[in-house]
């Protein structure tokens, strides 16, 4: 094989993905993205010094706020990324 060949195959390859066998359904739509963030915001429970992406999850689904049964804490996680004024709360792992 010559060497512009075998680089040409080496960097599209990754070009050439295959699609997704399945569509996965959002757990959380904005109406639901905007209570966690409120719960993120609360005070955390008695017990408890801070809300923990655990605590929202398991806190979400017991109060009914999502449709399922249950949500990831990495759902938890990347929802409350994308906002800004959850940055200060110390739940994407910063512990400065």
């Amino acid at each position: 094989m010559s060497l512009p060949r075998i680089y040409f195959q080496s960097f599209s390859h990754p070009l050439h993905r295959r699609k997704p066998d399945r569509e996965y359904e959002r757990k959380l739509d904005g109406d639901a993205e905007a209570r966690l963030i409120k719960l993120a915001c609360s005070d955390p429970p008695e017990g408890c010094a801070r809300w923990t992406l655990h605590l929202l999850a398991d806190e979400l689904v017991t109060l009914d706020e999502i449709d399922f049964e249950s949500i990831s804490h990495e759902t938890v996680r990347r929802r409350l990324k994308k906002h800004p004024q959850t940055t200060s709360l110390r739940l994407l792992g910063d512990s400065r």
